[in-house]
């Protein structure tokens, strides 16, 4: 893997609990609007640059590119943002409830995606990769981490319990409660040589703005005739974790319309799934699936279990996909469909519970979560997950780190 130190821009002294914002993907416009009212120096301003425009303004028009553009120049300009004057690696930490997670914010080379190197385990929608290429390209710089995985290094692991010893550069606690803080780091020489014996890195969160970096970093490598490999342009910024201290929470779904009968859905369901109707929200193990309808939880078990060669017919999401939601409710599709919905294990099962009781779906699906060894088999084996199979916390904050592609 190459990987590089970087010249940050980031949040001068005292600034960084007002700067950092949740990413712009978790987020739309009326809740960024709402987060960042009152605080011109949010960084929603930046990466949801739509709420200082007039109300409808669409999202993807070039009046937003530029709006960015204009309010990350405002940001430094104003000294909101500072650079560094040497390149730097960082360490940022984030801590929700018990579980405490260290990633490395660094640059990666564009040519290690196109090459596999970094691997992906998610299919990227056209509409949104353009956004980003597009964002990207006015913006003329990074402004949210792709969040990578690594398996673990006894070098790096060392070089990081070294940092922790120092003191942080930022320290605070957003208003979800999750606690970030950030160090930089020194050792750069042995940080890119203990990254260079890394093989392969994955993309946990960050498809979209992996494969629009990639994709800025080649249009930028073909218009330049003296292209050496070693230009800003060539790297994008990430933070990588080591996969010991990665918590992937349950994707869940909710079912908005039956395409038939409720009889005829569960005559389709028991020819597949044992049912029990125990009450249990949460799926005890894998090769379980929870469903709730009629204000009652049952659990799913399969009759027919996929081979475990095929690490994607395998995963908990795969089974629903292949034997209820396309074969008995005719999503064939997850992505494209209006009879499915998703949402993040953050929520917990009284979500999926409210959701049917309100009337606003017809069941919901609880599903044990897709591990990280299950990831890596996946991305190793150059395939791909069904959509929405992997829901990561805690959610990484933009603006504590900006990369400029110059």
């Amino acid at each position: 893997m190459r990987v590089k130190a970087f010249k940050a821009w980031r949040p001068a002294e005292g600034k960084a609990e007002s700067v950092a914002s949740v990413p712009y993907d978790v987020v739309d416009t009326k809740g960024a609007a709402a987060l960042a009212e009152g605080n011109p120096e949010s960084f929603l301003h930046v990466v949801r640059a739509e709420i200082d425009l007039p109300e409808g303004t669409d999202p993807y028009s070039d009046a937003v590119y530029a709006q960015a553009k204009a309010n990350i120049e405002r940001f430094k300009n104003d000294g909101i943002l500072i650079r560094e004057e040497e390149p730097a690696f960082y360490l940022y930490s984030q801590q929700m409830g018990d579980h405490l997670q260290y990633g490395i914010v660094a640059t990666c080379h564009f040519e290690d995606y196109e090459e596999g190197k970094i691997k992906i385990h998610e299919k990227t929608r056209r509409v949104k990769e353009e956004d980003r290429i597009k964002y990207v390209d006015t913006q003329n710089a990074n402004t949210g981490p792709v969040f990578l995985a690594y398996r673990d290094s006894e070098k790096i692991n060392a070089l990081v319990e070294e940092t922790k010893s120092t003191d942080p550069l930022y320290k605070f606690t957003a208003e979800d409660g999750v606690k970030h803080t950030v160090w930089k780091m020194g050792h750069v020489s042995e940080l890119e040589a203990a990254f260079g014996e890394i093989p392969a890195t994955y993309v946990a969160d960050g498809h979209h703005r992996s494969a629009s970096a990639a994709k800025v970093g080649a249009m930028r490598r073909d218009a330049n005739p003296n292209h050496t490999g070693d230009e800003p342009y060539n790297y994008f910024l990430a933070v990588m974790f080591p996969e010991s201290e990665l918590k992937i929470l349950a994707y869940n779904r909710v079912i908005l319309a039956l395409p038939g009968t409720e009889e005829e859905f569960f005559q389709a369901l028991e020819e597949q799934f044992t049912i029990e109707k125990n009450g249990k929200a949460v799926p005890a193990k894998s090769g379980e699936i929870c469903m709730y309808m009629n204000g009652e939880w049952s659990t799913l078990t399969p009759i027919y279990m996929p081979t475990a060669t095929d690490p994607v017919a395998a995963l908990d999401v795969s089974i629903l996909q292949n034997d209820v939601l396309a074969p008995i409710l005719n999503i064939e599709d997850p992505r494209e469909s209006n009879d499915i919905d998703f949402i993040g294990g953050i929520k917990g099962t009284e979500e999926l519970e409210k959701w049917v009781d309100d009337g606003r779906a017809v069941m919901a699906f609880s599903m044990y979560p897709t591990s990280m060894e299950q990831l890596f088999a996946v991305a190793d084996a150059g395939m791909l997950m069904p959509p929405k199979s992997t829901w990561f916390e805690p959610k990484l904050r933009s603006g504590l780190l900006v990369n400029t592609l110059d």
